[in-house]
């Protein structure tokens, strides 16, 4: 099952080859990007153990076991108890904690270094995952260093991460660190062409929407961000083109409806998009380049036009508002102040 990671070929070789010899560490640390993949190699790993038929040193996928790998039993998101506990798969020898709120729990952690001192139940190991590693405070860091430095010979440990950076150098230090790059683009237009049935123009638009996360573009609305992207296309030229303050005015107020309240960051973030391909465009960047390659026509007429220092100060703005998004802010009264401020 490692040939179904997309891209990373070096790590499914690394695992094959440490799963063959018998010398899988351990402690291992997964960092990359969200969406590369990183939580279901994990799992394929585990199911490497677990199978009951493995081919080439890799899960069948389809036997009893993998089936019931596959499945976990997750609590429901306000069970802050059930939050303490590892959570388990239909196996019982594979489980991972995961994160409550923006914390993994202490007593979570206590449960797992509990559960990796168990012998396996059933097969000849035992898997334990810590999804969103980084969401460890200091307290759950530190219940977690001695396992890690002294793990059961039969047990696995695999910590996954996005920002490896915010995790304690201790726990780094005593992991193997397994790094997944971003996918290429290609890589992306090819699966979501032949496994999801995409079309060619809307896989590459999606493809360079993911930023070489499969993850991301099986979670992007094309449909929606075409709605949004037309709505900012409006802006865009009343801020180029037509100097059109009253359309200002009235994107503004559609911006910030309360009925649209889900869409406002989507829109901004699909505005600040549509701004970085014309700033790239005007320093010579290639067509094929940016992100909305499959407009690079009109866009190129924006480029012609607009200034770079405006450009850089309309990104620099909207980027502002997004930081802001943290806290409880009345769309509608920063959309006009953000358009205003726009049109100078």
């Amino acid at each position: 099952m490692f040939d179904n990671l997309i891209g990373n070929e070096k790590i499914s070789e690394f695992f094959r080859r440490s799963i063959k010899s018998g010398k899988l560490p351990n402690s291992l640390l997964f960092s990359g990007e969200r969406g590369v993949g990183k939580f279901k190699f994990a799992v394929d790993a585990a199911k490497a153990y677990l199978c009951l038929a493995p081919v080439d040193f890799q899960a069948c996928g389809k036997c009893s076991n993998c089936n019931r790998a596959s499945v976990f039993n997750y609590p429901k998101s306000d069970n802050k108890d059930a939050h303490k506990e590892v959570v388990f798969s239909n196996h019982p020898d594979l489980g991972i904690l995961i994160p409550y709120n923006r914390n993994i729990l202490v007593d979570a952690v206590r449960d797992l270094e509990k559960h990796a001192n168990f012998r396996p139940f059933e097969a000849k190991a035992r898997f334990l995952i810590i999804d969103d590693a980084e969401k460890m405070n200091a307290h759950a860091s530190n219940a977690l260093l001695k396992t890690l430095e002294e793990p059961p010979e039969n047990s696995f440990i695999f910590l996954i991460t996005s920002r490896i950076d915010s995790l304690l150098q201790t726990i780094r230090s005593r992991c193997q660190i397994v790094r997944f790059s971003p996918i290429d683009e290609l890589e992306i237009v090819k699966f979501l062409v032949e496994r999801r049935e995409f079309s060619q123009k809307d896989a590459r638009l999606v493809a360079k929407l993911a930023n070489g996360s499969i993850g991301r573009a099986l979670e992007t609305d094309l449909a929606a961000f075409l709605e949004n992207r037309d709505l900012m296309l409006r802006a865009v030229r009343a801020l180029i083109e037509s100097n059109d303050r009253a359309d200002l005015l009235r994107l503004a107020s559609s911006l910030g409806d309360p009925k649209f309240k889900d869409d406002f960051e989507p829109r901004l973030e699909s505005f600040q998009i549509i701004l970085r391909d014309i700033w790239s465009l005007k320093h010579g960047v290639r067509t094929d380049k940016i992100i909305n390659s499959d407009i690079s026509d009109n866009l190129l007429k924006f480029s012609e036009k607009a200034e770079s220092k405006n450009l850089a100060e309309w990104m620099l703005q909207i980027e502002e508002l997004r930081e802001q998004l943290k806290f409880n802010l009345n769309k509608k009264i920063a959309s006009d102040a953000l358009f205003m401020q726009m049109a100078g």
